[in-house]
């Protein structure tokens, strides 16, 4: 987006209104329960595109927080301020379990148990080879399967790899094996976003633009 202008555009979530129940307190991360405090709008000079700030009230801590939105055909987008340093959902359009794993490879590489994001990061990954129709024995198997068949990059055959040797490494640990670097581990969840970026958000990305196309009639 190289514009805030463009906020809503084809992209976001269903309705010309602010879903609040999309927004979560990024205090005591109840979801939804907010008034509306204080509204201001701007609109695009020369045109129709308006851009909303509002100012929140969190029913359940009385906290505040600041909501830039913008709607546009139907759809809207918005960013709020102070954000949630929680994650609490993975992507809407992610499979329900590729997302569940994701979710707690964060978790646990924020909460520092380094060796648990690896092997969720590991599982996460098993299950998009597999959504996607890997074959194969082992994940090192289904890696290699999908790179055969053009769905996996080069690149990302071998950083897919990666991920796969350190959750190993975790789930079937040695006596005497060391503890997962903190580096290594963020280094791979960092992956795993790219990965999964790559295999489900891009194309999304790419379907709703076609739609936009389609509806314009270009």
């Amino acid at each position: 987006m190289d514009s805030w202008w463009n906020l809503g555009e084809w992209s976001g979530h269903r309705g010309s209104e602010l879903a609040l129940y999309n927004i979560i307190c990024p205090f005591c991360g109840e979801r939804g329960n907010f008034s509306v405090e204080h509204s201001a709008q701007k609109k695009k000079p020369n045109g129709h595109k308006a851009l909303n700030f509002e100012t929140l009230k969190c029913g359940s801590c009385a906290s505040f927080v600041q909501v830039f939105w913008s709607a546009t055909h139907d759809m809207h987008d918005f960013r709020v301020q102070p954000w949630p340093l929680k994650i609490s959902k993975a992507p809407e359009h992610w499979p329900e379990g590729i997302g569940r794993y994701w979710l707690q490879a964060k978790r646990c590489l924020k909460d520092e148990n380094w060796d648990a994001s690896a092997v969720m990061a590991r599982s996460a990954l098993q299950l998009a080879m597999r959504e996607q129709g890997a074959s194969g024995r082992t994940l090192r198997d289904e890696i290699d399967d999908l790179a055969g068949k053009g769905i996996l990059p080069n690149i990302m055959k071998e950083w897919a790899h990666e991920v796969r040797g350190l959750g190993n490494d975790s789930a079937h640990p040695s006596v005497d094996q060391a503890a997962t670097d903190p580096r290594d581990a963020r280094d791979i969840i960092q992956f795993l976003d790219f990965f999964l970026e790559y295999s489900y958000s891009l194309p999304k990305k790419i379907n709703d633009y076609r739609a936009r196309r389609s509806s314009d009639g270009t």
